[in-house]
């Protein structure tokens, strides 16, 4: 049974990843621990809150996340666990973020659309990647966000349109940090099966 870490920094909905997890097959453990970490099979970033406040709570364990990615295993970054690993975001002043992946989180344009963007929305597939093994194109998964991921067409996944086209999920060049902008613990049988999926790579 894969052994997945789910990084606990104070911000995350750490209940609902973890039960879509077990559902998924695998052995959950939620730590800020760097030996717990870093003995991982797959390790999740997950989040809920404000960006400023992720990188601050977080700031003791950058040395254990780049060790882990480096050593090539999968992490996943889900909803705002994915803005943080870009390089910056301006949310509440300009902040660095983890620069796994390159680009910027910025927040939706003024506009008719309503802020934050919440509830279930269609993505478009704009490259393969074994995390959507399966997952047919334009298939409906849940958001919650005011900021949005923008970055390459190289690190960009999948895409999404409101208001304008973001990033959905990223990835960076090495292929084994992914990072999703919805919920695939709250998109049903088809966020069960990215996570499944998830798994398999670990």
């Amino acid at each position: 049974m894969k052994k997945i870490v789910i990084i606990d920094y104070g911000l995350g909905n750490l209940r609902s990843v973890r039960k879509g997890l077990e559902h998924a097959g695998a052995s959950v453990v939620i730590s800020s621990d760097p030996s717990e970490i870093m003995s991982a099979d797959g390790v999740i970033m997950p989040g809920v809150g404000a960006f400023k406040d992720a990188m601050k709570n977080i700031a003791g364990l950058l040395d254990t996340i780049d060790d882990y990615v480096n050593s090539g295993k999968p992490m996943l970054g889900i909803c705002l666990g994915q803005q943080i690993l870009m390089s910056r975001s301006e949310e509440g002043g300009e902040t660095t973020g983890l620069d796994l992946i390159r680009g910027e989180v910025l927040r939706f344009p003024h506009s008719d659309l309503k802020v934050p963007h919440m509830g279930w929305n269609s993505i478009t597939m704009n490259q393969k990647h074994p995390f959507f093994e399966g997952i047919p194109d334009n298939t409906y998964v849940y958001f919650v966000h005011s900021f949005y991921v923008d970055t390459g067409e190289k690190n960009t996944l999948a895409s999404c349109e409101y208001g304008k086209n973001f990033a959905a999920s990223i990835v960076n060049d090495a292929g084994n940090v992914i990072g999703t902008q919805f919920h695939p613990e709250k998109s049903g049988d088809t966020g069960l099966k990215m996570l499944r999926n998830f798994v398999a790579i670990c």
